[in-house]
């Protein structure tokens, strides 16, 4: 197994984040050599800069946390995260088009993002805790179609975050055409460890440090 911390993507999404938390998140994330440092859009110029010289890459969270802005925000925001030095973009689905059965306005929706991307890696947030079974299947089918790289459970902000069941779900909808993020709860090394023998290529978390430790 390709070492755990190459899975983390080491989050600090609160409202209350201040410069030095995310500075200490980079250095953090240089030091346990994690995959990236996940943030909102206001700090994305400043983890790109202290993130510089390493591995790690920036992950900037688009229409956060619940994915019901238009579009057309979602689009400008995704274009200032790359002006900023983004690698990666997490942007929530738009969850009452799909409870709306509204499927062409969620491709566009995501595939508007996506189509902003020219290398970058898009993570599509479907936020499992709202959606029934059929549900995560029919999002994580629309996220596939409109070109994402990953299908990702959760905000953690919601209700609850990742669970085995959805994960599972979403593996069995994803196969081999996109990738699976599992965020949201996950804390220890035991958890984290059952995720990836699931088949996720992802963890989000802020408990990264506890979960590569074990402190």
């Amino acid at each position: 197994m390709t070492h755990l911390s190459s899975y983390i993507d080491h989050t600090l999404l609160k409202p209350t984040a201040t410069k030095a938390e995310i500075i200490q998140l980079c250095e953090e994330a240089k030091k346990f050599r994690f995959f990236s440092v996940c943030t909102n859009s206001y700090f994305t110029s400043l983890a790109k800069e202290h993130t510089q010289n390493s591995n790690v890459k920036v992950c900037t969270v688009v229409g956060f946390p619940l994915g019901a802005m238009s579009t057309e925000a979602k689009i400008y925001e995704t274009i200032q995260a790359l002006k900023d030095g983004a690698d990666e973009i997490d942007m929530v689905i738009n969850l009452g088009l799909l409870k709306a059965k509204d499927y062409t306005g969620v491709i566009r929706d995501i595939a508007s993002v996506k189509n902003r991307l020219p290398n970058q890696v898009l993570k599509v947030i479907i936020e499992t805790c709202y959606l029934t079974e059929d549900e995560i299947i029919t999002a994580s089918e629309l996220t596939i179609k409109a070109g994402a790289d990953f299908i990702k459970t959760s905000t953690g902000f919601g209700p609850h975050g990742a669970t085995i069941e959805h994960v599972r779900l979403m593996k069995s909808i994803a196969k081999d055409h996109a990738k699976i993020k599992a965020s949201g709860g996950i804390k220890d090394f035991k958890t984290a460890i059952e995720y990836i023998k699931l088949g996720v290529d992802r963890i989000g978390t802020s408990a990264g440090i506890t979960i590569v430790t074990g402190k």
